[in-house]
């Protein structure tokens, strides 16, 4: 099984942050929520997606307003990069590899920035996010505008941005 093969089996489709998903739950059930911009919004209490990242992509450095916790399906370990608001940064290497420190899920708390990529030749996850994910709740990060809110990861951040 390759990358190719998980494309076409689950359906996948080009994520606006790099790599591949679909979403695979939506609740119908709504609860309130805050948005990324502060409003009083209405969301699904939960959401889910496939998402897979392969050698050489990315997926961009971005934030939404909710709680993400991270499942690991198939493939190499993926590096999750999280730059929290108080500007500590979290190295998450999600797979299956326990000896080498590697966690099966982990979670990326809301409003934190983060990005990811593989450490192979892809890796298929699952992404949970409560209340449920909205594209009104998400914000791609621009280089510049992140490395000045956050200097101390301005390497890391020119090198896992698009604009």
């Amino acid at each position: 099984m390759n990358s190719t093969f998980w494309v076409n089996k689950l359906n996948l489709l080009p994520h606006p942050e790099g790599g591949f998903y679909k979403e695979t739950y939506r609740s119908k059930e709504l609860v309130n929520s805050i948005s990324l911009n502060n409003k009083k919004v209405e969301r699904p209490s939960s959401t889910a997606i496939y998402f897979l990242l392969t050698k050489g992509n990315f997926s961009a450095f971005h934030r939404i307003a909710s709680d993400e916790m991270w499942h690991f399906y198939h493939g190499d370990p993926l590096v999750v990069h999280v730059i929290h608001p108080t500007g500590d940064y979290e190295k998450i290497l999600l797979g299956n590899e326990i000896d080498n420190n590697c966690v099966p899920q982990a979670l990326v708390p809301a409003k934190s920035w983060f990005a990811s990529e593989s450490l192979g030749q892809y890796s298929l996850v699952g992404c949970t996010v409560a209340p449920g994910f909205d594209f009104e709740d998400f914000e791609l990060a621009k280089q510049e505008e992140l490395s000045t809110l956050f200097p101390a990861h301005r390497l890391l951040i020119s090198r896992l941005c698009r604009i």
